[in-house]
């Protein structure tokens, strides 16, 4: 842990606090392996019922699907009508409604799995997110720390600098005195 976090830090003055490294070490225990795209991951384990409900799904959720149904329906309402003679199908249309609630018992479980397969993939990528959230929060930190290094480093050059020019100023001042003093004398 200490060497990951050394190599965050490498290079700058510490100016964390013994809790912020703390806090900084628990983060990076938690952390995961490397970030990969999620269709990947997804596309490695998805079977073969699931690519079949992802496609069922993606299909009746279309306007192709509604367009071909309220056809189907149509033909079906116009057959009937004129065929009502045969007692195929009448009025009421009870064995269209049986069709119907057929497809329906059989769509509603296909849909719901190919939902919960897309929530499955939802999390995973929520859990991605937060991976490289908190990797950019880390780096953000280690910025920062060096910034904070870098300020400290310029700071302290400057008073040294200040004290330079004062050293300067001092004796500057002593020689225009010894000049004052001499020139004062003849």
């Amino acid at each position: 842990m200490e060497d990951r976090l050394g190599a965050l830090f490498r290079g700058i003055d510490h100016p964390l606090t013994e809790a912020e490294m703390r806090a900084l070490e628990a983060v990076l225990r938690r952390q995961t392996g490397t970030i990969r795209n999620v269709n990947e991951l997804v596309a490695e384990h998805v079977t073969f019922g699931q690519r079949a409900a992802d496609l069922v799904a993606h299909y009746m959720g279309s306007w192709r699907f509604i367009i071909a149904q309220a056809a189907l329906l149509l033909v079906w309402l116009v057959v009937n009508s004129l065929a009502w003679v045969h007692d195929w199908d009448p009025y009421p249309f009870i064995l269209l409604n049986l069709v119907l609630s057929f497809q329906a018992a059989f769509a509603a479980p296909v849909i719901m799995m190919s939902q919960n397969r897309q929530a499955a993939r939802d999390r995973l990528d929520a859990d991605q997110d937060h991976a490289v959230d908190r990797r950019a929060e880390l780096e953000g930190v280690a910025i920062h720390a060096q910034l904070d290094s870098l300020a400290g480093q310029q700071w302290e050059a400057l008073v040294a600098l200040q004290r330079e020019q004062l050293a300067i100023l001092g004796r500057i001042e002593e020689l225009a005195r010894d000049v004052h003093r001499t020139t004062a004398k003849r």
